[in-house]
């Protein structure tokens, strides 16, 4: 077997689990969302936001990072996408139909925390549409603030 082929199937290899190994887990979510809401608590809400803006350390792990909505639908807090910041996204469907802030909203307003989902999301990563399902919960007035978990391309059962 020709050593460049075997090299390149090796790194091949070698790129895809060191690739799995950077998807956060549904454990991994539900404590950033925690340590962020006792943070908001602690030291305020609009420095924790501004915190999650500017992705200060702390803010995101591996390919999780938190997002914050008000009631209303208003995005308060998206550090990897900050043109998000500000704008209402009451309406936003995923590709297929699928509510996202209304559905996140609605669910933390009836449970006040839980999982979301599935719904298909933009992998930056992967640079295609994979299922992601984000856990919320209610965070200081009303506000939630979630951190959502990629599921991959094929629609959990």
């Amino acid at each position: 077997m020709n050593k460049k082929f075997l090299a390149g199937i090796i790194g091949t290899l070698a790129c895809g689990v060191l690739h799995a190994a950077e998807h956060g887990t549904e454990k991994e979510a539900e404590d950033l969302v925690a340590k962020t809401i006792a943070q908001m608590k602690a030291e305020g809400q609009d420095k924790v936001l501004a915190q999650i803006n500017s992705r200060a350390a702390g803010t995101e792990l591996k390919d999780l990072f938190v997002f914050v909505y008000d009631y209303g639908g208003t995005m308060l807090a998206m550090g990897p996408n900050k043109k998000m910041v500000g704008k209402n996204l009451i309406e936003m469907k995923d590709v297929d139909g699928t509510p996202l802030a209304k559905g996140m909203i609605d669910m933390v307003k009836a449970k006040g925390k839980g999982w979301y989902g599935p719904y298909k999301f933009s992998n930056p990563q992967t640079s295609s549409y994979e299922y992601k399902k984000a856990y919320c919960q209610q965070a200081v007035g009303e506000t939630l603030a979630c951190v959502g978990v990629y599921l991959g391309d094929k629609r959990p059962k």
